[in-house]
């Protein structure tokens, strides 16, 4: 998957997908609104303001935009008495990433045929290292099938994933190549032990609970709905790593989730244009 989603993907999947979290639903906002459309710095309590109703307090709103200011994604500019926050190139470009997964036609169908191998070996001190690489492996949709053997769906592009880590490598530390299935050894308990896919099976039927009903957050501003709509989808990503369909069984419930969200996006779109204009008139 993309840089943009921010949090790593536990290989398990526990509790609620949908908790939402402030930065998730920042970038979610800035991904919807601003990214390629609008150009100016927001100021903070627009961004209060449209994140308040969904139960996110002010101090946790300005916290995460500090946070996200420290990470490089967002740049604060003084307007006035008030403080105005904007995406850095960055930014933009790990929201441009995002953005062809989220409003992509086949969202949970795998790249490309085959699987992605992965094999790394790093020494014990460098402990820190090796957090940043199983994280971007498992960003990018990989699991662990044995300690140091990651595989992942599809033809990664793995130099796209291991960008920002790659540099820190020693020599010979990762070792990739791609994999098909040989006959007399079926994948289908590989992935059953790589990957947590009733987990995964929950998480799509949470969302299609939450937004299958098209009066769903109704009693929402039409800019809070939409931007949890989107934050609720990037969590989805973020969980299911576009396994392959044959082996998700007959009524997995991706293409369900998909035609939910298309819907939803397109009926939330223009009353949340709508409200964002008004909020940053």
């Amino acid at each position: 998957m993309t840089r943009a989603l921010e949090a790593v993907r536990p290989v398990a999947v526990e509790g609620s997908v949908l908790a939402r979290k402030p930065r998730q639903l920042l970038l979610a906002l800035f991904g919807e609104y601003v990214c390629d459309q609008y150009f100016e710095p927001l100021r903070a309590s627009v961004l209060i303001g449209a994140l308040e109703p969904a139960g996110i307090a002010a101090a946790a709103v300005r916290t995460n935009l500090d946070r996200m200011v420290e990470s490089g994604l967002l740049a604060r500019r003084r307007l006035g008495r008030e403080v105005g926050f904007e995406l850095t190139a960055h930014g933009s470009d790990v929201l441009r990433d995002a953005a062809e997964r989220v409003k992509g036609a086949e969202p949970f169908a795998p790249q490309g045929e085959g699987w992605t191998v992965v094999a790394f070996t790093l020494p014990e001190d460098r402990r820190a290292l090796r957090h940043r690489l199983r994280a971007a492996l498992t960003w990018a949709g990989f699991a662990a099938l044995r300690d140091g053997l990651w595989i992942a769906p599809g033809e990664v592009d793995l130099a796209a994933v291991l960008d920002g880590v790659e540099g820190d490598l020693p020599a010979g530390a990762v070792t990739a190549f791609a994999a098909s299935e040989l006959p007399g050894y079926p994948m289908a308990d590989a992935v059953r032990v790589a990957w947590d896919v009733a987990g995964i099976r929950r998480a799509h039927d949470e969302f299609i609970a939450s937004w299958d009903d098209p009066d769903a957050a109704a009693d929402l501003p039409a800019l809070t709905r939409h931007v949890l709509l989107v934050a609720d989808w990037l969590a989805l990503l973020r969980v299911d790593p576009r396994l392959p369909a044959e082996y998700m069984g007959e009524d997995w419930p991706a293409a369900r989730s998909a035609e939910v969200f298309t819907a939803r996006h397109r009926a939330f779109a223009f009353p949340g244009v709508r409200d964002f204009a008004a909020r940053v008139s």
